[in-house]
């Protein structure tokens, strides 16, 4: 398995609505390990699969961003959000677009379900700092990035940033250290796995 690497904006897997997963198999339970271990070594607390190039539906979380603290890491495969209660606004940032952080305005309360790792369903029902990664990471994987969550104002403040790795992107894939659109649409259609 080649080593994983974090998509940044504009990439185009960031747009794309992600596959259930079929299968847990050792290939899949590898590729969450890589990607907890990826996740904190950008300082992250969330990593959907399709940050990592990979158009399926999982994404693993630990909201503590210590590696040490094991029992707050999750795996969560095909994950569904059922209900959602209340609103409230907190910033947000994400590994896909550094150096950006902004306010979101999100459920205050869900109830997730989705299936372990080990093959078994799970829910849980969550408030805070879990439910605002959650609500971000399942956003993910519908193609729906933080950012389309921003109001007016907010945006605009962003925009520039924005533009800068829009003009970031362009200059790697014409230096070749990024596929093209069309090789990327064509890696996506590729992806056979689960």
């Amino acid at each position: 398995m080649e080593k994983l690497t974090i998509k940044k904006y504009p990439h185009p897997i960031l747009k794309y609505k992600s596959k259930p997963v079929t299968k847990i198999d050792a290939t899949l339970k590898e590729t969450v390990h890589q990607m907890f271990g990826l996740m904190y070594e950008t300082d992250g607390v969330g990593l959907a699969a399709n940050q990592v190039g990979i158009p399926y539906q999982f994404f693993v979380m630990n909201v503590s961003g210590n590696r040490e603290n094991k029992e707050d890491e999750y795996a969560f495969i095909n994950p569904v959000i059922h209900k959602k209660k209340g609103k409230e606004e907190d910033e947000e940032g994400c590994l896909s677009f550094p150096e950006i952080r902004s306010p979101v305005v999100r459920a205050a309360e869900i109830e997730l379900e989705g299936i372990s790792l080990e093959g078994k369903p799970q829910r849980f029902t969550w408030k805070g700092l879990l439910a605002r990664a959650v609500q971000h990471e399942t956003d993910h994987l519908k193609g729906i990035s933080f950012v389309e969550r921003l109001s007016e104002p907010a945006f605009v403040e962003i925009r520039e940033r924005l533009a800068e790795l829009e003009t970031q992107f362009e200059t790697d894939q014409r230096l070749g250290l990024v596929p093209s659109h069309e090789e990327i649409k064509d890696q996506i259609a590729q992806w056979s796995q689960w």
